[in-house]
């Protein structure tokens, strides 16, 4: 099955790696600063609608995008089979998942029962990590599709 689907899987990789470029993009520039906008008395009500949506948005993306990027890096074919580009794009995705579950799903844990200034700014500031390495991860999706 791998033979058949070997030529899609770089664009797939790709397709799902842009899609999340541009949503923590988006997450950074406009939506997590935003947050300090929502009024104290209904911050945990959207707190929680925000983590339940969002999750439903990134999750199947998230998935798609590791599956992948384990295929090509487990099972290189062609060209790429010495290219070490492969395993920098595995190692900023375990970064990735490594920031978002260790550091951004608890600071959102911590900001489900309210507001909280020194929580948000860290939320923000830490969110950087992760949008550094999806844009990365994105020049190297690129690459894997020469």
């Amino acid at each position: 099955m791998l033979d058949q689907l070997g030529p899609l899987i770089p664009v797939l990789h790709a397709g799902a790696t842009w899609f999340m470029v541009g949503l923590i993009w988006f997450v950074q520039i406009v939506h997590y600063p935003l947050l300090g906008n929502v009024p104290a008395g209904c911050f945990a009500e959207y707190s929680a609608g925000h983590q339940r949506r969002t999750t439903r948005i990134v999750a199947p993306a998230m998935f798609v995008e590791a599956g992948c990027t384990l295929v090509l890096a487990l099972f290189p074919q062609g060209q790429d089979a010495d290219s070490p580009v492969r395993w920098v794009g595995l190692g900023l995705l375990v970064l990735v998942w490594v920031s978002t579950f260790t550091i951004q799903v608890p600071l959102h844990a911590r900001l489900s029962t309210g507001f909280d200034a020194n929580v948000w700014r860290r939320l923000v500031f830490t969110n950087w990590v992760r949008t550094a390495a999806w844009t990365a991860r994105g020049i190297v999706a690129l690459l894997m599709l020469r």
